[in-house]
């Protein structure tokens, strides 16, 4: 992103910053989660100031699981009567405790003193801690200092050295403002249901889908005994169909192991708004038949979300963040989670490196609905801007705290533009630090409430934690794709008459170096040779050959050779080198003037046209061998005749193939996505094509496209 235009500092009275914004530490952890409690409404319901309470624990401590366990009726057991995060599954935790066993909740409740653990100091409790990393660290803080305590708080981390002291202190003050939100134990011989409402029972037969339920469930889908036919398929009818997928995973034995389950979803009912309904079960054995049955509770908790199917979203959130493995599934999850709930314009991501921006994701992509400096290409190289030039984005930085600007504001050109109606801009906090920016702009005037200022914050420390997460696996990769880009061209020569973008993707799977490689070379007489090419295998001798390869080609077609020649020469090149890897390569040959074009492919792909008449075309062109394979191959040439717009895609398998697609399945998609492209922007051509690339293999693309025009202008007269 590039700097334009003055910049004006907003004045602070007109600034609204939200209370208890994440990303301090120590004692401004601290006082940010006591903002944060003082801002939650004064006559809320226990149970909801109880769900509000717990969603601050993800905020301020960077945990990803919070739970409170308080003792049943008879006081042997400890139930979950909330949580908020990512699935409990992922760490192995259950709705039930013995009050007198081993688990750190029950022994937090017993010394009435807060528990820290790790996975090592777990052994006497294997559950607990069965599907964690590592890293993974666990607190457990009772609820109230008297004897035998109303309960207890979970909060679980991945991050490596746990809970640091400033978490710790956090932790100690949102355990008491829980404590007076935690309901009194469920009374001995109550339903199950860990809500505090009514629930009704049933058991599920995963082979036949047959279903046993009570009149207390029924009620809640609204409907009786007399419309119930005994089929899981009536009720799940009945869903709201966004929630079906996630229910169907839940219920269909495919999806299943044995172990708990937990699910809120919503219901239409046949008069009136949804409900929030939740689901709590075990998948256990069937007797000896070997099968397997679901057996739980479905609870009516649309009490819990009073106003708010902004907890659901942060749910979801959550747990869609736990499974991205980039910045960018992260920055396009976060984009996804915000886009319904605020109706916003605009909405960039943007990761803070050093003391520049780098913008990530942008919606809508459209780079019309974006000033000029923030329109942005998924590539290496990124427009970006120092931090400084933009005071406000630098305020929010510096101080760790959201800011939110209505209509009228003075803002900077550069943000102004962005969001004339209002604008947000939340700092995305992770271990003490600020980890990028997420910017919301609305184009009409627009009022930010209590309710959404929170989920705001809520959202905006999850993606923060989320970032730094896929960050330090991104780095690992990033070491593999520095090196693998410093053999390819660092920017792409400026084309009279035409113009070239490429993208080049490592793959996910493993730190191996690939050999995908392309290049752009000038020629005399206004000729331009387009190159790609791949190098068998994925190791340091294949990157080390590709390189060697790109320069020989290069070197070669200077010379001044015809295409055939300069593969031809290639090919001796790679044979004398003693080498056990062949490599494929395709040479286009291009006069800016005419667009006449000559085309050489070494057993690989040929060129894909996209024609000035919108339609798409795979190039018949006659294949020679691979590069290092025969000593004499012959390599003929294909004459191409391209006409002003026209553009040259130029890829390598990893984009086409791969062990779920045939070659033709892929490269009749590229040529679908290039005929609904449109070439004016042939960044954002490269990007929708990368969109489902395969991961599993290295990919490189390039694209031109032919304008012809700038040229035969001048040559005519």
């Amino acid at each position: 992103m590039t700097a334009a235009g003055t910049a004006t500092t907003p004045r602070a009275s007109r600034t609204t910053v939200i209370p208890g914004a994440a990303g301090s530490v120590g004692a401004t952890g601290t006082l940010c989660a006591e903002r944060a409690l003082e801002a939650l409404p004064g006559r809320q319901e226990p149970l909801s100031r109880l769900r509000s309470v717990i969603e601050q624990v993800l905020v301020f401590t960077g945990a990803t699981l919070a739970a409170v366990y308080t003792p049943d009726g008879t006081g042997a057991t400890l139930s979950l009567i909330d949580s908020a995060g990512v699935p409990r599954s992922l760490y192995g935790l259950r709705d039930h405790y013995p009050a007198a066993g081993d688990s750190p909740m029950a022994v937090a409740r017993r010394a009435r003193a807060p528990q820290w653990r790790t996975i090592d100091a777990l052994d006497g409790f294997p559950a607990l801690g069965r599907s964690a990393a590592a890293s993974t660290a666990f607190a457990a803080l009772p609820l109230g200092d008297g004897p035998g305590s109303a309960g207890c708080l979970l909060a679980v981390t991945d991050r490596p050295g746990g809970f640091d002291r400033a978490d710790r202190d956090v932790l100690a003050l949102l355990t008491a403002a829980l404590g007076r939100a935690v309901p009194a134990p469920t009374p001995a011989g109550a339903p199950p249901g860990g809500d505090g409402c009514r629930a009704g029972t049933f058991g599920l037969a995963m082979d036949t889908g047959r279903l046993d339920v009570d009149e207390r469930l029924l009620a809640l889908f609204g409907m009786t005994d007399t419309d119930f036919d005994g089929r899981v398929e009536t009720l799940l009818a009945l869903t709201v169909p966004e929630d079906l997928p996630t229910l169907m995973s839940v219920v269909e034995a495919d999806h299943l192991a044995i172990g708990d389950r937990e699910l809120d979803f919503r219901v239409q009912r046949p008069a009136g708004e949804p409900r929030w309904l939740r689901l709590r079960g075990q998948v256990v054995p069937d007797g000896d038949s070997g099968r397997s049955r679901l057996i739980g509770t479905v609870a009516d908790v649309d009490a819990l979300r009073s106003g708010a199917t902004d907890v659901a979203r942060v749910q979801r959130l959550a747990a869609v963040l736990a499974n991205t493995s980039t910045v960018r599934e992260t920055s396009q999850a976060v984009v996804s989670g915000l886009r319904a709930p605020l109706r916003a314009d605009r909405i960039a991501l943007a990761e803070l490196e050093g003391e520049r921006l780098v913008v990530t994701v942008l919606d809508p992509p459209d780079p019309d609905a974006w000033p000029g400096n923030w329109r942005t290409e998924w590539c290496s190289e990124w427009p970006d801007a120092p931090v400084r030039a933009l005071p406000t984005l630098a305020a929010v930085i510096r101080d760790g705290r959201p800011a939110l600007l209505e209509a009228g504001d003075p803002l900077e050109p550069t943000l102004a533009e962005v969001g004339p109606g209002g604008l947000a801009v939340l700092p995305l906090p992770a271990q003490g630090h600020t980890a990028g920016l997420c910017l919301i702009g609305w184009d009409d005037p627009h009022h930010f409430g209590g309710e959404e200022r929170a989920f705001l914050t809520a959202v905006a420390g999850l993606a923060g934690q989320a970032l730094v997460r896929v960050r330090a696996a991104d780095a690992e990769h990033e070491l593999v794709g520095t090196l693998q880009r410093s053999l390819l061209p660092r920017r792409l020569p400026d084309i009279p008459g035409g113009r070239a973008v490429a993208r080049y993707l490592p793959t996910i799977a493993g730190l191996e170096v690939g050999g995908d490689w392309y290049d752009v070379i000038p020629l005399p007489d206004h000729h331009v040779a387009l190159v790609i090419g791949d190098v068998q295998g994925h190791n340091a001798g294949a990157a080390t050959l590709m390189g060697q390869m790109r320069t020989a080609l290069r070197a070669y077609a200077i010379e001044g050779h015809p295409p055939d020649v300069v593969v031809s020469h290639a090919n001796r090149l790679l044979l004398g080198m003693e080498t056990d890897l062949f490599a494929t390569c395709c040479y286009v040959d291009v006069d800016m003037r005419s667009g006449a074009a000559l085309c050489v492919a070494a057993g690989h792909l040929p060129p894909v046209l996209r024609l000035p008449d919108a339609t798409s075309v795979s190039v018949g062109v006659e294949v020679g061998p691979p590069l290092g394979v025969l000593p004499e191959a012959d390599y003929p040439m294909t004459p191409l005749h391209l006409r002003p717009g026209t553009v040259v895609a130029l890829t390598t398998d990893g984009l086409v193939e791969s062990a779920t697609c045939d070659m033709d399945v892929g490269v009749a998609r590229l040529r679908a996505v290039l005929t609904e492209s449109d070439p004016a922007h042939l960044g954002l051509v490269a990007d929708a094509l990368l969109d489902d690339a395969n991961r599993n293999d290295d990919v490189a693309l390039l694209l031109m496209r032919y304008d012809g025009t700038a040229l035969a202008a001048p040559r005519a007269r």
